[in-house]
């Protein structure tokens, strides 16, 4: 395991958005900054992994954490990360078991000083293990609407990493967003198997393109690469494509880690136990997500129906359907 001092200048989110990163939660300053450590699945140039990495990026430079992250690590070996910064002090470990449910809990009852904050399809366990799911379908709802009103061969198409709760909720979302502006139309999901493996799902995106689709949302990296070769437009999630697919991707899902580590932070420094779900920070109606579109790719009363859902959302007045099973 390759440890990595945080080096890098401040990132931010989202290019043209700036989510709140301290909306409804508490001060997290200390009198020194906490040990916290970052075990990521996949690079950190990936999608989700890179949001995570990016919020504790800033509060490392802001000097409210001290930070420390390994990348690319396996699901065999996450169980031994997991101890391994334990056992080097870090206060607070931030990650994903979404592989390794069992054994990350496990881990975690063995540190009991430790606070693990997760992301996982589970439920939180004991006073120290916390989870948090990636909650961005609002913005793959309101995305949605927007695809259903501009498709013009009636298919849409998704591409996700594997049916797992988080990610079917999010892929159905979609799916429900364009089935509310436009019943009729056909949605085509594929999973590839993994979470960061852009080739395949260009793949997986061009055979949807070949099987009618002529938008496409990528919950995986590489699918708007399909969407751009073919000339067709896509949708990303989670950060904001469209600076680097400027022609293609024209909607994004966002979603903000901030929120979420704010919070977790808090309680450390408080010492208040850290096994709670803090799935909710990172909702819309948080401030934890959003959608980023650009205006005028889309018909204009597609935009305006989109608009008022959102602000709906944001109320609190309208909840989009949490659809946890696989997708059909």
């Amino acid at each position: 395991m390759t440890d990595k001092l945080l080096l890098s200048r401040r990132g931010v989110l989202a290019s043209g958005l700036a989510l709140s990163a301290t909306a409804f939660i508490p001060s997290v300053r200390a009198a020194a900054p906490i040990k916290v450590a970052g075990i990521h699945g996949s690079p950190v140039e990936n999608a989700w992994n890179s949001v995570l990495h990016k919020a504790l990026q800033e509060a490392a430079k802001e000097g409210v954490i001290e930070y420390v992250f390994s990348e690319g690590v396996s699901g065999t070996d996450y169980p031994r990360a997991m101890r391994e910064y334990a056992e080097q002090g870090a206060k607070l470990i931030i990650g994903e078991t979404f592989p390794v449910e069992k054994q990350a809990r496990e881990v975690a009852a063995d540190y009991p000083e430790t606070a693990f904050v997760m992301g996982s399809s589970g439920k939180q366990a004991g006073d120290n293990f916390g989870v948090f799911g990636t909650w961005n379908f609002d913005g793959a709802y309101l995305a949605g609407m927007l695809a259903g009103k501009m498709t013009k061969s009636n298919v849409v198409g998704s591409v996700g990493a594997m049916p797992i709760p988080e990610v079917n909720m999010l892929i159905n979302a979609f799916g429900a967003g364009v089935k509310a502006v436009n019943p009729n139309a056909k949605h085509l999901v594929t999973f590839i198997g993994t979470f960061f493996d852009p080739p395949k799902a260009r793949e997986a995106g061009l055979a949807q393109i070949d099987a009618g689709a002529d938008i496409l949302f990528g919950e995986r990296i590489g699918t708007a690469d399909a969407a751009k070769e073919r000339k067709i437009k896509s949708i990303g999630s989670l950060i904001d494509y469209t600076p680097r697919y400027p022609d293609t991707v024209f909607a994004n899902a966002l979603w903000n880690f901030r929120p979420i580590l704010n919070a977790a932070l808090a309680d450390v420094a408080a010492g208040k136990p850290t096994g709670r779900d803090y799935t909710a920070y990172g909702l819309m109606k948080e401030g934890g997500s959003d959608i980023v579109y650009v205006k005028g790719v889309a018909p204009a009363d597609a935009e305006a129906a989109m608009e008022a859902k959102r602000a709906e959302i944001k109320a609190g007045k309208f909840e989009v359907p949490k659809i946890m099973d696989e997708p059909k």
